[in-house]
Protein backbone atom coordinates (compact mmCIF):
# COMPACT_ATOMS: atom_id res chain seq x y z
CA UNK A 1 0.00 0.00 0.00
CA UNK A 2 1.24 3.24 -0.88
CA UNK A 3 1.79 6.44 1.19
CA UNK A 4 -0.95 8.17 -0.24
CA UNK A 5 -3.27 5.22 0.15
CA UNK A 6 -2.79 4.61 3.60
CA UNK A 7 -3.76 8.27 3.97
CA UNK A 8 -6.74 7.88 2.30
CA UNK A 9 -7.44 4.72 4.90
CA UNK A 10 -6.87 6.82 7.64
CA UNK A 11 -9.20 9.59 6.01
CA UNK A 12 -11.88 6.63 5.79
CA UNK A 13 -11.88 5.58 9.21
CA UNK A 14 -12.83 9.18 10.34
CA UNK A 15 -15.10 9.32 8.07
CA UNK A 16 -16.74 5.72 9.16
CA UNK A 17 -16.57 7.43 12.68
CA UNK A 18 -18.65 10.49 11.90
CA UNK A 19 -21.23 8.05 10.37
CA UNK A 20 -21.42 9.53 6.53
CA UNK A 21 -20.76 7.12 3.63
CA UNK A 22 -18.01 9.56 2.41
CA UNK A 23 -16.40 12.76 1.66
CA UNK A 24 -16.19 15.00 -0.92
CA UNK A 25 -12.18 16.63 -0.39
CA UNK A 26 -12.13 20.31 -2.18
CA UNK A 27 -9.04 21.83 -0.55
CA UNK A 28 -6.60 21.74 -3.24
CA UNK A 29 -3.85 21.31 -0.53
CA UNK A 30 -5.55 17.96 1.04
CA UNK A 31 -6.54 16.77 -2.02
CA UNK A 32 -2.31 16.93 -2.61
CA UNK A 33 -1.75 15.16 0.40
CA UNK A 34 -4.32 12.40 -0.20
CA UNK A 35 -3.54 11.66 -3.61
CA UNK A 36 -0.03 12.93 -4.68
CA UNK A 37 -0.88 15.07 -6.88
CA UNK A 38 0.53 18.51 -7.09
CA UNK A 39 -2.11 20.10 -9.44
CA UNK A 40 -5.12 22.50 -8.56
CA UNK A 41 -8.94 22.44 -9.97
CA UNK A 42 -9.16 19.04 -8.68
CA UNK A 43 -11.48 17.36 -6.36
CA UNK A 44 -10.93 13.69 -4.89
CA UNK A 45 -14.39 11.62 -3.83
CA UNK A 46 -13.60 9.11 -1.43
CA UNK A 47 -16.87 6.63 0.04
CA UNK A 48 -16.91 3.63 1.93
CA UNK A 49 -15.51 1.20 -1.32
CA UNK A 50 -13.48 3.48 -3.14
CA UNK A 51 -11.56 6.89 -3.96
CA UNK A 52 -12.27 9.15 -7.05
CA UNK A 53 -10.26 11.71 -8.58
CA UNK A 54 -12.33 14.43 -10.32
CA UNK A 55 -10.10 16.27 -13.06
CA UNK A 56 -9.86 17.88 -16.79
CA UNK A 57 -8.14 16.95 -19.45
CA UNK A 58 -5.67 19.26 -19.12
CA UNK A 59 -4.02 17.04 -16.35
CA UNK A 60 -4.46 13.39 -17.73
CA UNK A 61 -0.79 12.66 -18.14
CA UNK A 62 0.47 14.58 -15.38
CA UNK A 63 -2.27 11.94 -13.04
CA UNK A 64 -1.57 8.95 -14.30
CA UNK A 65 2.29 10.01 -13.91
CA UNK A 66 1.72 11.33 -10.36
CA UNK A 67 -1.01 8.85 -9.31
CA UNK A 68 -1.01 5.29 -10.69
CA UNK A 69 -3.78 3.20 -10.30
CA UNK A 70 -6.52 5.71 -8.68
CA UNK A 71 -9.83 5.92 -10.51
CA UNK A 72 -10.05 9.00 -12.03
CA UNK A 73 -13.17 11.03 -13.75
CA UNK A 74 -11.92 13.38 -16.20
CA UNK A 75 -14.65 15.89 -17.26
CA UNK A 76 -14.63 16.54 -21.08
CA UNK A 77 -14.76 20.29 -22.99
CA UNK A 78 -17.48 22.83 -21.78
CA UNK A 79 -18.64 20.55 -18.97
CA UNK A 80 -19.01 22.21 -15.44
CA UNK A 81 -17.46 21.16 -12.65
CA UNK A 82 -20.24 21.61 -10.29
CA UNK A 83 -22.35 19.68 -12.87
CA UNK A 84 -19.70 16.83 -13.50
CA UNK A 85 -19.06 16.43 -9.83
CA UNK A 86 -23.00 16.39 -8.94
CA UNK A 87 -23.02 13.40 -12.00
CA UNK A 88 -20.54 11.40 -10.02
CA UNK A 89 -21.52 11.76 -6.74
CA UNK A 90 -24.83 10.88 -7.58
CA UNK A 91 -23.54 7.22 -9.21
CA UNK A 92 -21.19 6.51 -6.28
CA UNK A 93 -24.83 5.87 -4.57
CA UNK A 94 -23.36 8.00 -1.07
CA UNK A 95 -26.46 8.78 0.87
CA UNK A 96 -25.21 11.00 3.47
CA UNK A 97 -21.72 13.27 2.27
CA UNK A 98 -19.23 15.11 4.31
CA UNK A 99 -18.38 17.94 2.61
CA UNK A 100 -15.08 20.57 3.63
CA UNK A 101 -17.30 23.70 4.78
CA UNK A 102 -13.68 25.94 4.61
CA UNK A 103 -12.73 25.28 1.25
CA UNK A 104 -16.23 24.64 -0.63
CA UNK A 105 -17.87 28.04 -2.35
CA UNK A 106 -21.41 28.90 -1.04
CA UNK A 107 -22.49 28.68 -4.89
CA UNK A 108 -20.98 25.30 -5.10
CA UNK A 109 -22.71 24.48 -1.86
CA UNK A 110 -25.85 26.10 -3.26
CA UNK A 111 -26.05 23.84 -6.15
CA UNK A 112 -25.43 20.40 -4.82
CA UNK A 113 -27.76 21.05 -2.38
CA UNK A 114 -30.30 21.73 -5.15
CA UNK A 115 -29.44 19.25 -7.65
CA UNK A 116 -28.52 16.54 -5.15
CA UNK A 117 -32.06 16.78 -2.54
CA UNK A 118 -31.93 12.90 -2.15
CA UNK A 119 -28.16 13.21 -0.59
CA UNK A 120 -27.76 14.70 2.54
CA UNK A 121 -24.37 17.08 2.99
CA UNK A 122 -22.92 17.43 6.21
CA UNK A 123 -20.38 20.10 6.60
CA UNK A 124 -17.30 19.23 8.37
CA UNK A 125 -14.49 20.90 9.43
CA UNK A 126 -10.28 19.56 9.96
CA UNK A 127 -10.82 16.01 9.10
CA UNK A 128 -8.36 15.65 6.89
CA UNK A 129 -5.66 18.68 8.56
CA UNK A 130 -5.87 17.04 11.61
CA UNK A 131 -4.22 13.69 9.52
CA UNK A 132 -1.58 16.30 8.26
CA UNK A 133 -0.71 17.53 11.76
CA UNK A 134 0.96 14.06 12.28
CA UNK A 135 4.14 13.97 9.15
CA UNK A 136 4.88 10.51 8.24
CA UNK A 137 8.65 9.71 7.46
CA UNK A 138 8.09 10.67 4.04
CA UNK A 139 7.04 14.19 4.46
CA UNK A 140 9.62 13.98 7.17
CA UNK A 141 12.37 13.49 5.11
CA UNK A 142 11.16 16.41 2.67
CA UNK A 143 10.98 18.87 5.40
CA UNK A 144 14.38 17.91 6.24
CA UNK A 145 15.64 18.76 2.64
CA UNK A 146 13.61 21.90 2.82
CA UNK A 147 15.19 22.91 5.43
CA UNK A 148 18.89 22.01 4.58
CA UNK A 149 17.84 24.34 1.35
CA UNK A 150 17.04 27.19 3.41
CA UNK A 151 20.39 27.25 5.88
CA UNK A 152 22.47 26.22 2.62
CA UNK A 153 20.80 29.46 0.80
CA UNK A 154 21.37 31.74 3.77
CA UNK A 155 25.11 31.27 4.16
CA UNK A 156 25.84 32.70 0.82
CA UNK A 157 23.31 35.38 1.41
CA UNK A 158 25.12 35.99 4.88
CA UNK A 159 28.62 35.63 3.31
CA UNK A 160 27.84 38.55 0.73
CA UNK A 161 25.26 40.67 2.38
CA UNK A 162 26.54 44.41 2.07
CA UNK A 163 26.03 47.97 3.21
CA UNK A 164 23.99 49.92 0.89
CA UNK A 165 21.96 46.45 -0.54
CA UNK A 166 17.99 47.39 -0.37
CA UNK A 167 15.87 45.46 2.00
CA UNK A 168 13.73 44.13 -1.68
CA UNK A 169 17.26 42.80 -3.36
CA UNK A 170 18.17 40.77 -0.46
CA UNK A 171 14.63 39.64 -0.35
CA UNK A 172 15.23 38.76 -4.70
CA UNK A 173 19.03 36.90 -3.63
CA UNK A 174 17.39 34.95 -1.23
CA UNK A 175 14.99 32.81 -3.59
CA UNK A 176 17.84 33.16 -6.22
CA UNK A 177 19.50 31.08 -4.20
CA UNK A 178 17.12 28.82 -2.87
CA UNK A 179 16.59 28.06 -6.72
CA UNK A 180 20.09 27.37 -7.36
CA UNK A 181 20.43 25.18 -4.56
CA UNK A 182 17.25 22.70 -5.47
CA UNK A 183 14.71 24.32 -3.84
CA UNK A 184 10.96 24.53 -6.15
CA UNK A 185 10.97 28.51 -4.69
CA UNK A 186 10.55 30.12 -1.53
CA UNK A 187 7.77 28.94 1.56
CA UNK A 188 6.57 32.43 1.44
CA UNK A 189 7.82 36.25 0.21
CA UNK A 190 11.11 36.61 2.46
CA UNK A 191 11.29 39.42 4.77
CA UNK A 192 14.02 41.20 5.58
CA UNK A 193 13.87 44.06 7.80
CA UNK A 194 16.09 47.05 8.63
CA UNK A 195 16.48 48.26 12.17
CA UNK A 196 12.97 50.03 12.96
CA UNK A 197 11.33 48.10 10.09
CA UNK A 198 11.87 44.89 12.13
CA UNK A 199 9.34 46.34 14.83
CA UNK A 200 6.56 44.86 11.77
CA UNK A 201 6.39 40.93 12.33
CA UNK A 202 5.32 41.16 8.20
CA UNK A 203 7.30 44.05 6.99
CA UNK A 204 7.50 44.03 3.14
CA UNK A 205 10.72 44.36 1.61
CA UNK A 206 11.64 47.64 0.47
CA UNK A 207 13.98 50.65 -0.43
CA UNK A 208 15.82 50.53 3.34
CA UNK A 209 19.23 49.62 2.46
CA UNK A 210 21.56 47.53 5.14
CA UNK A 211 24.19 48.81 7.18
CA UNK A 212 20.81 51.96 7.61
CA UNK A 213 20.82 50.12 11.46
CA UNK A 214 23.23 48.37 13.43
CA UNK A 215 20.88 44.89 12.51
CA UNK A 216 18.71 43.29 10.06
CA UNK A 217 16.19 40.74 10.61
CA UNK A 218 15.58 37.96 7.54
CA UNK A 219 12.49 35.63 7.89
CA UNK A 220 12.73 33.23 4.99
CA UNK A 221 12.39 29.65 4.12
CA UNK A 222 12.77 27.14 1.35
CA UNK A 223 10.15 24.53 -0.43
CA UNK A 224 11.06 21.48 -1.93
CA UNK A 225 9.13 18.43 -2.95
CA UNK A 226 6.00 20.20 -2.42
CA UNK A 227 7.28 20.81 1.70
CA UNK A 228 9.08 24.04 3.12
CA UNK A 229 10.62 25.54 5.89
CA UNK A 230 10.51 28.31 8.17
CA UNK A 231 12.94 30.53 10.08
CA UNK A 232 13.96 33.58 10.97
CA UNK A 233 17.63 35.28 12.08
CA UNK A 234 18.45 38.69 13.33
CA UNK A 235 22.20 39.56 11.53
CA UNK A 236 24.06 42.78 13.22
CA UNK A 237 25.48 44.68 10.29
CA UNK A 238 27.08 47.05 13.05
CA UNK A 239 27.76 47.44 16.68
CA UNK A 240 25.99 45.46 19.24
CA UNK A 241 24.24 48.57 21.15
CA UNK A 242 23.04 47.58 25.00
CA UNK A 243 19.47 47.79 24.18
CA UNK A 244 20.06 44.88 21.07
CA UNK A 245 22.03 42.79 23.92
CA UNK A 246 19.21 42.61 26.41
CA UNK A 247 16.68 42.31 23.78
CA UNK A 248 17.86 39.86 21.85
CA UNK A 249 19.04 37.82 25.30
CA UNK A 250 15.35 38.32 26.03
CA UNK A 251 14.12 36.69 23.11
CA UNK A 252 16.55 33.59 23.11
CA UNK A 253 15.84 32.73 26.77
CA UNK A 254 12.41 32.56 25.51
CA UNK A 255 13.02 30.62 22.59
CA UNK A 256 14.92 28.39 24.79
CA UNK A 257 12.50 27.75 27.19
CA UNK A 258 10.06 26.84 24.90
CA UNK A 259 11.87 24.73 22.85
CA UNK A 260 12.87 22.58 26.53
CA UNK A 261 9.43 22.25 27.40
CA UNK A 262 8.13 20.53 23.89
CA UNK A 263 7.77 16.68 23.77
CA UNK A 264 4.68 14.57 23.40
CA UNK A 265 1.75 15.55 25.64
CA UNK A 266 3.32 18.95 26.35
CA UNK A 267 0.07 21.17 26.44
CA UNK A 268 0.52 23.68 23.84
CA UNK A 269 -0.76 26.66 25.69
CA UNK A 270 1.82 25.66 28.35
CA UNK A 271 4.50 25.70 25.45
CA UNK A 272 3.37 29.22 24.14
CA UNK A 273 3.98 30.33 28.31
CA UNK A 274 7.32 28.86 28.82
CA UNK A 275 8.16 31.75 26.37
CA UNK A 276 5.71 34.44 26.67
CA UNK A 277 6.32 34.13 30.87
CA UNK A 278 10.18 35.24 29.71
CA UNK A 279 9.51 37.73 27.76
CA UNK A 280 7.06 39.23 30.18
CA UNK A 281 9.30 39.09 33.36
CA UNK A 282 11.60 41.19 31.66
CA UNK A 283 8.91 43.83 30.59
CA UNK A 284 8.56 43.35 27.65
CA UNK A 285 4.83 41.02 27.38
CA UNK A 286 2.68 43.54 25.86
CA UNK A 287 5.23 43.59 22.96
CA UNK A 288 5.03 40.17 22.18
CA UNK A 289 1.55 40.42 19.95
CA UNK A 290 1.56 36.45 18.01
CA UNK A 291 1.25 33.13 19.00
CA UNK A 292 4.95 31.40 19.70
CA UNK A 293 4.90 29.06 16.48
CA UNK A 294 2.58 27.10 14.01
CA UNK A 295 2.70 23.80 11.98
CA UNK A 296 4.28 24.06 9.07
CA UNK A 297 4.49 21.05 5.77
CA UNK A 298 2.40 21.44 2.30
CA UNK A 299 1.51 24.94 3.88
CA UNK A 300 3.80 27.60 6.06
CA UNK A 301 0.69 27.67 8.27
CA UNK A 302 -1.16 24.90 9.36
CA UNK A 303 -1.67 23.19 12.29
CA UNK A 304 -0.96 22.62 15.25
CA UNK A 305 -1.04 26.68 16.88
CA UNK A 306 1.04 27.28 19.59
CA UNK A 307 -1.10 29.75 21.34
CA UNK A 308 -2.86 31.00 24.94
CA UNK A 309 -5.99 29.55 23.42
CA UNK A 310 -4.74 26.31 22.44
CA UNK A 311 -4.96 23.21 25.20
CA UNK A 312 -4.79 20.71 23.25
CA UNK A 313 -1.52 18.03 23.45
CA UNK A 314 1.54 17.83 21.23
CA UNK A 315 2.19 14.49 19.60
CA UNK A 316 5.04 12.78 18.10
CA UNK A 317 5.42 13.34 14.63
CA UNK A 318 4.36 17.07 14.59
CA UNK A 319 6.41 19.77 13.11
CA UNK A 320 6.50 23.11 14.65
CA UNK A 321 7.67 26.59 14.64
CA UNK A 322 9.30 28.09 17.84
CA UNK A 323 9.48 32.06 17.24
CA UNK A 324 8.94 33.99 20.25
CA UNK A 325 9.66 38.31 19.36
CA UNK A 326 10.11 41.66 20.98
CA UNK A 327 8.80 44.39 18.58
CA UNK A 328 9.44 48.14 19.84
CA UNK A 329 8.09 50.67 17.30
CA UNK A 330 10.71 53.68 16.39
CA UNK A 331 13.45 51.43 17.21
CA UNK A 332 12.92 47.35 15.41
CA UNK A 333 12.52 44.07 16.64
CA UNK A 334 14.13 40.65 17.34
CA UNK A 335 12.88 37.62 16.38
CA UNK A 336 14.51 33.80 16.99
CA UNK A 337 12.66 31.27 14.67
CA UNK A 338 13.48 27.64 14.67
CA UNK A 339 11.96 24.20 13.31
CA UNK A 340 11.24 21.68 15.76
CA UNK A 341 9.76 17.74 15.04
CA UNK A 342 8.36 16.52 18.20
CA UNK A 343 9.68 13.04 18.80
CA UNK A 344 8.51 10.01 21.27
CA UNK A 345 10.45 11.67 23.99
CA UNK A 346 11.30 15.18 23.42
CA UNK A 347 11.82 17.21 20.21
CA UNK A 348 14.77 17.81 17.96
CA UNK A 349 15.27 20.70 16.06
CA UNK A 350 15.60 20.77 12.58
CA UNK A 351 17.67 23.83 12.08
CA UNK A 352 21.02 24.93 12.65
CA UNK A 353 22.09 28.39 11.99
CA UNK A 354 23.93 29.85 14.65
CA UNK A 355 21.30 32.13 16.98
CA UNK A 356 24.06 33.12 19.51
CA UNK A 357 24.31 36.57 19.19
CA UNK A 358 28.17 36.96 19.01
CA UNK A 359 27.84 34.49 15.84
CA UNK A 360 25.08 36.90 14.17
CA UNK A 361 27.68 39.83 13.48
CA UNK A 362 28.54 40.21 9.92
CA UNK A 363 32.38 40.94 9.28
Amino acid sequence: MTTTEKRRQKLRRLVNKANVDGILVTNFTNVTYLTGFSGDDSFLLVTRDKDILLSDPRYTEQLQEECPGLELAIRGPGVKMASFLAKVIRESKAKQLAIESLSMSVAMWNFLKETLSAIELAPTEGLVEQLREIKDKSEIVAIRGAVDIAQRAFSVIRASLRDGQPEKQVAHAIEQQIRWFGGSGCSFPPIVAVGPRAALPHAVPGDQEIGDSDFVLIDWGAQQNLYMSDLTRILVTGRISPKLERIYGVVLKAQQAAIEAVRPGAVMHDVDSAARNVIAEAGYGKRFGHSLGHGFGLEIHEGPRLAQNEYRPLKAGMVITIEPGIYLPGWGGVRIEDDLLVTRDGCEVLTTVPKELVDCVIG
